[in-house]
């Protein structure tokens, strides 16, 4: 698909530009992304606020152009472009005047029909399955679905009552809920996952949400991106202001950047230095490493000099975290918001 835009875009900008967005959202859907991700991404594609409103299920989601969440302060206005969702009263719109141009038209036209497929698949049927249907999870973690559908939702998944519960983000967009406490093991090639905290099913949404971020600090177990691929958000303590700061299109970060060189220098350059972040002491990052005490302080008089900094003071090593955290937040970006593969987010395509 990366090769089909760029020759679609040498061709016709407009046309690539289209070919991004239908990308996009057929990522989204097969994500089985939620409503909210699919107006942010409309929102951002199209460069201004999106809104969809369902009178029938009482339902309302606002986005700004910078991909935030926001409540609506005015009334639709009749002249901004807007797409129907379904056959009802459900409508997606772009809160900007004029008529929507190409690009626009196919964002909200998209944006829509994912929208729709949510709407079918979480509002609109009962489970085939009561208890395993991901779409009633999906019910469950949306703090835009009317409390009583949530609460059915949690009867049919067998959560009613005062038990505690967490979400779990898994990558690739998968969602899951586990009774707490829970063990979830990080075994080598498993999926990276984020655990919300423990909190009663009404709060799952906030648990959702925490458990997201969780999942951008979660790393690969390579390599190439060494450390836990299961994170906890209730672990993360400050970090989780970090990654609330940390924008995917921000400024690349000094440290992060000697990281990345230091990294492409050797290939066991990352391991060793996040071993030496992290570990208790420099003889159980070498047992962690399997190499002798002596072939780590070499490793490290090499990487300290490809860093910059002394990686062997307190200091040093506060530093060294935060670079690996922040590498982490940058090589996984929020799901739901467009980003290339550095993790920076995706120029939104212009649209007359």
């Amino acid at each position: 698909m990366r090769e089909l835009v760029g020759r679609v875009s040498a061709l016709d900008t407009e046309a690539g530009a289209a070919v991004r967005v239908i990308a996009y959202f057929d990522r989204l859907v097969q994500a089985h992304a939620g409503l909210e991700a699919i107006v942010r991404g409309a929102a951002m594609l199209a460069g201004c606020p999106a809104c969809l409103s369902d009178p029938d299920r009482h339902l309302r989601i606002r986005v700004r152009a910078d991909g935030e969440r926001e409540d609506a302060r005015t009334a639709p206005d009749p002249g901004w472009p807007a797409h129907h969702v379904g056959s009802g009263a459900a409508a997606l719109r772009l809160e900007r005047p004029g008529r929507a141009g190409p690009v626009d038209a196919i964002v909200l036209e998209r944006a829509a029909a994912a929208a729709r497929d949510v709407l079918d698949r979480t509002w609109g049927r009962a489970p085939a399955r009561p208890g395993e249907d991901p779409a009633l999870v999906e019910l469950l973690l949306d703090a835009a679905a009317p409390p009583q559908a949530r609460l059915i939702a949690a009867r049919r998944l067998n959560l009613a009552g005062d038990v505690r519960v967490r979400a779990v983000a898994e990558e690739g967009g998968r969602a899951r809920i586990e009774r707490d406490p829970v063990i979830i093991t990080d075994r080598p090639g498993e999926k990276r996952q984020g655990v919300g905290p423990a909190v009663p099913v009404p709060e799952l949404p906030e648990s959702w949400r925490l458990a997201r971020v969780a999942l951008r600090l979660a790393a690969e177990g390579s390599a190439q991106d060494p450390g836990p691929r299961v994170v906890f958000a209730d672990e993360l303590g400050g970090l989780m202001v970090l990654a609330a700061a940390a924008r995917p299109d921000g400024e690349a970060v000094p440290d992060v950047l000697a990281l990345e060189r230091a990294g492409s220098a050797a290939p066991w350059t990352l391991a060793t230095l996040h071993a030496v972040a992290y570990a208790q002491s420099l003889r159980a990052a070498a047992t962690e490493l399997t190499i002798h005490h002596s072939t780590l302080q070499e490793r490290m008089t090499h990487a300290e000099h490809l860093l910059g900094w002394d990686v062997r003071t307190p200091q040093g090593r506060l530093r060294l975290q935060l670079a690996f955290a922040l590498r982490r937040l940058a090589r996984h970006p929020e799901p739901g918001r467009p980003a290339d593969r550095r993790g920076r987010r995706v120029n939104p395509p212009s649209g007359g």
